[in-house]
């Protein structure tokens, strides 16, 4: 239905307008919805019809435009996340989507010190704080918890014969493992992550960046 018929139905023609498209009525019943006898001489109930059936379409049309809305913008975020993996390197490839480790002490953020938070490099949700990262002399960045646990899932990986914790965002990169030897006054965990599967945002540039809920909440701010 085109706009223009939408605005029309909103703001209703004139009574002999009307007749032309309904036709007389003659006291006889419009729709059997209990909208009572229509008279030609009354150009309430003509407007009152014509206002309802105007809205009905605009609903059912907006519903419609709606519904096409989240269908493309559920299929934007599919082929936006295609197309982050095709833009990682080599190694961020095989770390996240295969299940890979990168070497320890030859990684990005292993000796990374600035304050800010680390996010998933695919989709960018917000993972892991500098407040709760800790040199755990592993060679891989290391955290006593995450900063958004709905963030994060984990499940048992046998790959080395013995069970191990291993740790996934809930977008489905593989980011590392968390093991029972960190910190005991701070709750003893160890979130071993590969830097492959993060990407740093400074404080200085979470606000820029879209991060300004984070920043107000874990810097004080």
């Amino acid at each position: 239905m085109s706009m223009k018929k939408i605005f029309r139905a909103l703001f209703p023609l004139p009574v002999r307008s009307l007749s032309r498209l309904f036709g007389s009525t003659q006291g006889k019943t419009l729709f059997p919805l209990c909208l009572g006898k229509a008279q030609t001489n009354s150009p309430f109930a003509h407007h009152r019809l014509f206002r309802l059936f105007g809205l009905t379409l605009l609903a059912l049309t907006l519903g419609a435009r709606v519904y096409s809305f989240e269908k493309h913008k559920k299929l934007d975020t599919t082929m936006n996340k295609e197309t982050r993996i095709q833009e990682l390197t080599e190694l961020q490839r095989r770390v996240t989507q295969e299940e890979g480790t990168e070497p320890p002490f030859q990684n990005e953020y292993w000796n990374e010190k600035r304050e800010g938070i680390y996010v998933d490099i695919v989709s960018g949700k917000a993972l892991f704080s500098s407040k709760d990262k800790f040199d755990s002399g592993c060679g891989w960045p290391s955290f006593t918890k995450p900063l958004e646990e709905k963030n994060i899932e984990s499940k048992t990986d046998y790959k080395l014969m013995y069970p191990r914790k291993e740790v996934h965002s809930t977008d489905g990169t593989h980011l590392g493992h968390v093991f029972n030897d960190g910190p005991k006054e701070k709750g003893g965990l160890r979130y071993c992550i590969n830097s492959a599967s993060l990407k740093f945002i400074p404080k200085e540039e979470m606000i820029q960046q879209g991060y300004e809920k984070e920043y107000k909440e874990f810097f004080g701010k």
